[in-house]
């Protein structure tokens, strides 16, 4: 019988309201660097419609625990808005386990079964594609990433600066 998910948890997602101060405060927690893009329109079916919204993205590792950041730049309705809908007064919070998986057609089958509503899917034709699930029971959201060449070797090189990270160069803005 196969595994309803892909594997461990490899990624933990927290929706701010302040990527800089979000990172402030995981920085105070020993937790960097922390890569960076800003801007980044993103294409996707957010409950069935087509959505397009701006966001901030920050990556960082604590051991091999991943660690996203992200904070939606305009107030388009979405699964971001939502979540802070129903955290307002909070700025934001923890929001989304995560899964990596070679195999995402197996992955999106399995959920899809398991009757696990999509809410949120993306990344078709622009190299790493992902869904989030609204699970019965854990998190607000789980998370589906598609794990390519690109994705993994971005998910090593993250880790691997993490690993035994002096404390310099904190913020490393990549393109966007």
């Amino acid at each position: 019988m196969s595994e309803l998910l892909p594997g461990e948890v490899r990624q933990i997602g927290y929706v701010v309201t302040d990527l800089d101060d979000a990172m402030a405060g995981w920085l105070k927690m020993g937790v960097g660097p922390w890569f960076v893009i800003r801007n980044l329109s993103q294409r996707v079916t957010y409950r069935g419609a087509p959505c397009e919204v701006k966001l901030s993205l920050a990556l960082s590792n604590s051991g091999d625990l991943q660690v996203e950041l992200i904070q939606q730049l305009d107030d388009t309705p979405s699964i971001f808005t939502e979540f802070l809908g129903d955290t307002a007064g909070h700025g934001g919070g923890f929001h989304q386990l995560a899964y990596w998986t070679d195999d995402f057609d197996a992955a999106m089958e399995n959920l899809g079964e398991a009757g696990w509503p999509q809410v949120w899917t993306g990344g078709e034709g622009e190299g790493v594609r992902f869904a989030y699930f609204e699970p019965p029971t854990g998190a607000s959201i789980v998370e589906i990433m598609e794990l390519t060449e690109a994705s993994a070797g971005m998910a090593t090189y993250v880790r691997s600066q993490a690993a035994g990270w002096d404390g310099s160069d904190p913020i490393r803005e990549l393109g966007g």
